[in-house]
Order: structure tokens, then C-alpha cells, then sequence
């Protein structure tokens, strides 16, 4: 038997307090998330400066302590009959992923910041304000990925199609070295180009000014759009990806939710050594094919295309959420473990030939 209490409904026979998560703890969960986004504006980008390495590494860890607080709290309090962890494992193999994920966008961060040569201290507010945007348009994208889901499951097969699709393409980048868009050709920035004047100077930390009467954008303005945008193509496999570990919508965007707060600091606290994790892109390729297929086995075991087995489901081995969490911190962990032993070595032996070959030889 069950009581009701609050926003949630209590079972006296399981360790949940959660049963369905409603239009009030959703509300609940937003604000306070953006809360701290405002927070983070008011305390640290609002006075532009280049922070310092010992605030980057502290506010790093707060946001991570506070995921890992979220996650133990959803661990102990919603679960499912004969697994009451059920959605704390989900949530924090989510949120591994998620943060993996992150940290490849902060690569096309870097290059975003370089191409329009933005100036340390002003990093922070187009950083800020970039993934505060992304994460509402990822929200929207995550609404209407459980209402798909809800309406026709064997979307699980597209889902894992794509993943493998995108794995395949990211380890084929990488081997061969191609190199990445520039952010002045993205169609996003030239159409804004198009459309409003863009100053070729910086006016200290501002967006755009007034010019003769005209609204005249920055390059700080276009540069924050590019990051939005970038972000928006990256949840394309990152939403698809948090569903093949959870189909708890709210669990979706915690995660992701997250995985982006903290991500300005980390940006600064990894810089220097981005360029280090020379095996990441293998490792988060590994990461995409295995929940590809994982969401292939899902879609054949809940299996409703009468193409497929006359429409039935077919008995194929489930990956548990338990495996998951191993499997994906155990290639994080071996990635970056060989990023920053033979990864590095082999990267200073070829600088080293590459600087002895370009010296002209002595007579």
C-alpha cells in the first residue's frame, strides 16, 4: 500500500519516495539548475577576468560534488521493485557519459575561442552564456525524444544506428586526421553576418552597442552563437546516447544538466591539457559504439517491426545498467591513462623527428 505525500507518492514495501516525477518537481529541478547558472554569472562572469587555476579546480569539484550528491540521493530514494538503486546506477552512468561527452566539446571550445581570437578574460561570459543556451534547446530535444519514444519504441533502432554511425565516423576522423570546420564557415555565423553588422573589434565584455542609432553585434556575440550551435550538434548524439543507459526523461536532463554546469571552469582547468588526451576521440567512439549497440539489443528485445521476427520480440541478451557504468568508466580510465603515458611519448618522438628533419643539415 501507498500513501501520497507532497509531490510524491511513498511505498511503504520499496525504498522509493519517487513514483512519476511531476510538472512540480520538474519545475523544482529547472529553477534551481538556472539558479545557478544566474549565480554563476552574478559571482564570476559578470567582472570579467581569467580565472585562476585554484578557482577553476575548486568550482570544478563543487559542481562534481554536487552531481555525486544528487545521484546518492536518487540512489537511496527511487528505484524500481528488486533493484530500489535502479535509478541512482542510471543516473551516474548517465552523468559519466555525459561529462565524456563534455569534454570533447571543450576541444571545439578551444578552436571556437582561437578562431576569433577572444581575449582570456572575456572567455568566461560567451562560455557561460553559450551553454546556458544549449541547455534549454537540449532540454527541447530530450522532450521530444520520450515523446517519441512513448509513441513508437522501436525508435531504439534508429537511435542505434545513428550511435554506431557516429562512432564509426568520429574513429575514422581521427585516424585520419581531418581537420576541424572553422567556425567563421558554420552557415549559423555567416547568416548572422548576413543579417546584423558585426564589429570587427571587441567592446570590452559587451554583445553588441549602439552605432549611429544601429545595433552593431560583436564578435563576442557571434562567437557565442557558434558555441550554441556546436552544442546543439553535439546533442544529437549525446540525447540518443543518455537514452540508451536511462528512459527516464528526468533522469535525461539531470544528467546532462550536470554534465554542463562546471563546464566553463573545467575549460579552464583542463587548459594545456586538452591537447594531452591525444586517445580521448577512441575512447568516446568505444563509448557511442557499445551504447549503439546496447540500444540495438533493447530495440530486438522489445521488438515490434513485422519486418523483424513477424513483429515479435526476440530473446537477445540485455546489457544491465550495471555494466554499463563499468564498462564506460573502465575506457575513460584506460584512454586516458594511455593518452598521458605512450599517447605523450609517442607525440614528443614525433615532434622531436619532425624538429631534427626541418633543421637544415650542417656541412
Amino acid at each position: 500500500m501507498g500513501e501520497t505525500s507532497g509531490s510524491f507518492v511513498v511505498f511503504e514495501n520499496r525504498r522509493s519516495f519517487f513514483v512519476e516525477v511531476n510538472g512540480l518537481v520538474w519545475g523544482i529541478t529547472i529553477a534551481v539548475v538556472m539558479g545557478f547558472f544566474i549565480f554563476d554569472f552574478f559571482s564570476h562572469v559578470r567582472t570579467p577576468h581569467e580565472p585562476s587555476i585554484k578557482e577553476s579546480a575548486g568550482w570544478s569539484l563543487f559542481y562534481i560534488g554536487l552531481a555525486c550528491a544528487f545521484g546518492i540521493f536518487l540512489w537511496f530514494t527511487w528505484g524500481e521493485p528488486g533493484n530500489p538503486h535502479q535509478h541512482g546506477i542510471e543516473f551516474f552512468t548517465g552523468y559519466v557519459t555525459e561529462k565524456a561527452l563534455s569534454v570533447d566539446n571543450l576541444f571545439i571550445f578551444a578552436l571556437i575561442m582561437t578562431s576569433f581570437k577572444i581575449p582570456r578574460q572575456y572567455q568566461q561570459k560567451v562560455l557561460l552564456i553559450g551553454i546556458a543556451i544549449a541547455l534549454i534547446l537540449r532540454l527541447v530535444f530530450i522532450l521530444l525524444g520520450a515523446a517519441v519514444i512513448q509513441a513508437w519504441s522501436d525508435v531504439f533502432y534508429l537511435f542505434g544506428i545513428f550511435l554506431l554511425w557516429t562512432a564509426a565516423k568520429l574513429l575514422w576522423d581521427e585516424i585520419a586526421d581531418k581537420e576541424e570546420t572553422d567556425p567563421n564557415d558554420m552557415l549559423v555565423v555567416k547568416m548572422v553576418r548576413k543579417i546584423v553588422p558585426v564589429h570587427g573589434d571587441y567592446k570590452s565584455d559587451k554583445l553588441w552597442f549602439k552605432d549611429n542609432g544601429k545595433r552593431v553585434l560583436t564578435p563576442l556575440f557571434v562567437a557565442l552563437l557558434a558555441i550554441g550551435f556546436v552544442d546543439i550538434l553535439f546533442a544529437l548524439d549525446s540525447i540518443p546516447a543518455i537514452y540508451g543507459i536511462t528512459q527516464e526523461p528526468y533522469i535525461v536532463f539531470t544528467t546532462n544538466a550536470f554534465a554542463l554546469l562546471g563546464l566553463r571552469q573545467l575549460y579552464f582547468l583542463l587548459d594545456g591539457l586538452l591537447d594531452k588526451l591525444v586517445y580521448l576521440s577512441y575512447g568516446l567512439s568505444l563509448i557511442l559504439a557499445f551504447i549503439g549497440m546496447k540500444l540495438i539489443l533493447h530495440a530486438l528485445h522489445e521488438n515490434n517491426l513485422p519486418f523483424i521476427n513477424g513483429g515479435e520480440n526476440i530473446s537477445v541478451p540485455e546489457v544491465p545498467v550495471e555494466l554499463s557504468l563499468v564498462v564506460i568508466l573502465g575506457i575513460l580510465l584506460l584512454t586516458t591513462f594511455l593518452s598521458l603515458t605512450v599517447g605523450n611519448r609517442m607525440e614528443e618522438e614525433k615532434k622531436a623527428t619532425e624538429s631534427a628533419e626541418a633543421e637544415p643539415s650542417v656541412k
